[in-house]
């Protein structure tokens, strides 16, 4: 077996928790570009289904064009209604005939978007306030001509990288959103999915800021209203204390006005009602953070094919190796990063650079983990395949 290109050194840096300050952002899963990210990966994760139930193997398809453009609504205590609807764009490549024979990938495409619509917008009318257009087209024929010549060769030259741990900041940051989009949802639904957290950790007192746009049919004035956001704050600052033992600020709605009669109201709990527009890509990095602070791939994830797209596969083969390196030697490795480098036409599990950078913990010589942590990014490699199973399982988040 050929050996393959891994570089890993000891990085000299202070470590994150270390520094006096830090920013990490969350898009919730109801902000237009974590819409978008979320319908692209849906469509692809239909078509490999597509392809693997009619000929056994994921065949070429990249839908990670996805657009949003806005509608418009008019909100206001105990109700509102949509005026215009919300326009959702498939836009991509894909197989779409096999020996002469059309295959139903629009279908397909069209009711995966639909299917993520309804399950993750609870005040959406899927049905009469979204008009989805698929205009997934032929693929091309170079790329598709590398696809499907040898299934182990990268379609382009690119990179992607992954970090662990995550910091207190960071993981607080994820965990506010999961929180406030997955049990708060029973005790305040009020709460709209179109939430975005914003952390900055100055010295340490990190200042969480909670935008969530709340469900006007659900709140009948503006005492209930300024109720919800109260219930909201306290919610979110005992979560908390579940991640960090610093001091915890947070603030929600902050562009609230009551004086002036402004509040974050929607009618669906989505931005997206009333004019703001989403794209794949601009929104949550395949870790799930906006992290300035980190190494980050402007890679879009979500909707790439699961396979042989760089862009998609090395970001989350990388999180993959950073993750294990840090479970496996924590109290050893305080950080570890990752990047991998494709070269397009060459075997996807072989990089032209898999280069892994670890900050040590004081007093632990760095040879003592360099053998092992090599052996894990190598067994990733090998191993390339199970991204691709547990993408299409719906086991790895992309964003």
């Amino acid at each position: 077996m050929t050996a393959r290109n891994i570089y890993v050194e000891q990085l000299n840096q202070t470590p994150i928790e270390e520094t006096k300050t830090e920013m990490v952002e969350r898009k919730g899963i109801g902000h237009p570009d974590s819409i978008a990210d979320g319908i692209a990966e849906s469509v692809s994760v239909g078509l490999c289904k597509m392809y693997s139930e009619e000929f056994n193997t994921i065949l070429h398809h990249n839908t990670d064009e996805c657009q949003i453009v806005g509608g418009q609504a008019a909100p206001k205590f105990g109700g509102g209604r949509m005026l215009d609807p919300i326009y959702v764009l498939l836009v991509g490549r894909a197989v779409t005939e096999v020996n002469g024979e059309r295959l139903p990938y629009r279908s397909v495409a069209v009711k995966a978007a639909y299917d993520y619509l309804k399950k993750t917008c609870r005040n959406l009318n899927v049905d009469w306030d979204v008009m989805i257009d698929c205009r997934i087209g032929q693929g091309s024929v170079d790329l598709r001509g590398v696809y499907e010549t040898k299934m182990s060769l990268a379609n382009d030259t690119s990179f992607g990288v992954g970090f662990a741990p995550f910091s207190e900041t960071e993981l607080l940051t994820l965990k506010t959103e999961q929180l406030i989009n997955g049990p708060l949802k029973r005790s305040l639904p009020e709460v709209g999915e179109d939430v975005k957290v914003m952390a900055a950790r100055l010295g340490d007192t990190i200042y969480l800021t909670v935008a969530a746009a709340m469900v006007s049919p659900k709140i009948p004035d503006a005492d209930h209203y300024k109720s919800v956001v109260e219930e909201l704050h306290d919610k979110v600052a005992d979560n908390a204390k579940k991640y960090t033992k610093r001091d915890v600020k947070v603030f929600v709605n902050t562009a609230d006005d009551y004086k002036k009669k402004i509040y974050y109201l929607t009618v669906t709990g989505l931005s997206m009602e009333n004019g703001d527009d989403g794209n794949v890509g601009r929104g949550n990095r395949a870790n799930g953070l906006i992290t300035p602070y980190r190494t980050m791939s402007l890679e879009a994830t979500s909707g790439k094919n699961p396979v042989t797209h760089v862009g998609k596969m090395y970001n989350l083969l990388a999180i993959q190796i950073a993750d294990q390196i840090a479970k496996e030697h924590e109290g050893e490795v305080k950080e570890a990063h990752v990047r991998l480098l494709s070269q397009i036409g060459k075997p996807i599990d072989q990089p032209l650079a898999a280069n892994v950078h670890l900050i040590m913990e004081k007093g632990v010589k760095f040879e003592k983990v360099k053998a092992n942590v090599n052996g894990i990014t190598d067994k990733w490699l090998r191993d390339l395949p199970k991204i691709t199973k547990m993408c299409v399982a719906g086991e790895l988040r992309t964003f």
